[in-house]
């Protein structure tokens, strides 16, 4: 009987490997990044579902650099995980503020440390679009990053504000929420 039910499970597991190239399936897994680094989720590509937190980064003209950085700091495993997740997306004009050439020294590969800090500074566990954030707000309460930092909420009028940073917009996605922020958080 078990040994029926084991091969049975080897059978399924084969044949849901296996057959992820042919014509017309629509999730493609590539194994590897060009740097012989795993992307495990990250690398499959389905056309089917919801987008989720780093394909919506990846498909917005507006988050080119913030899309570079999370690549080179090999985290884009953490934004496919399933969740919720809130990130704190710069876009290009945030990057664009700040010192020129500190996007490109932070992903020399020396500096990864420097950039995952960062980068891991943009982003809550858990979901918080605008009300929820104007929830905390009033409430007086912190936001937790994944850093282990915690991070003021404020509003002004209607305006949002994380750690000073204006939210510009919020995107819901399969595994959480973007919102997007016009500044880069920064450690003090």
């Amino acid at each position: 009987m078990y040994s029926m039910l084991a091969i049975c499970c080897m059978v399924l597991m084969m044949s849901a490997c296996g057959g992820a190239s042919q014509e017309g399936d629509t999730n493609v897994v590539s194994e590897e990044q060009p740097n012989n680094t795993p992307l495990g989720q990250a690398s499959v590509v389905d056309d089917v579902s919801a987008a989720n937190i780093l394909q919506v980064a990846i498909g917005s003209p507006d988050h080119t650099t913030l899309v570079a950085a999370v690549q080179a700091a090999h985290i884009e495993h953490v934004l496919v995980n399933a969740g919720p997740l809130t990130v704190f997306a710069p876009n290009d004009a945030a990057f664009a503020k700040l010192p020129e050439g500190t996007v490109e020294n932070l992903v020399k590969p020396e500096n990864i440390a420097t950039l995952t800090t960062i980068l891991t500074r943009h982003a809550a566990p858990g979901s918080y679009d605008i009300e929820a954030l104007k929830k905390e707000a009033r409430k007086g309460r912190k936001l937790y990053m994944a850093t282990g930092d915690y991070l003021e909420v404020t509003v002004e009028g209607e305006d949002v504000f994380v750690n000073g940073c204006k939210i510009i917009g919020t995107i819901q996605t399969s595994n959480g929420i973007i919102n997007v922020i016009e500044t880069v958080i920064l450690p003090k």
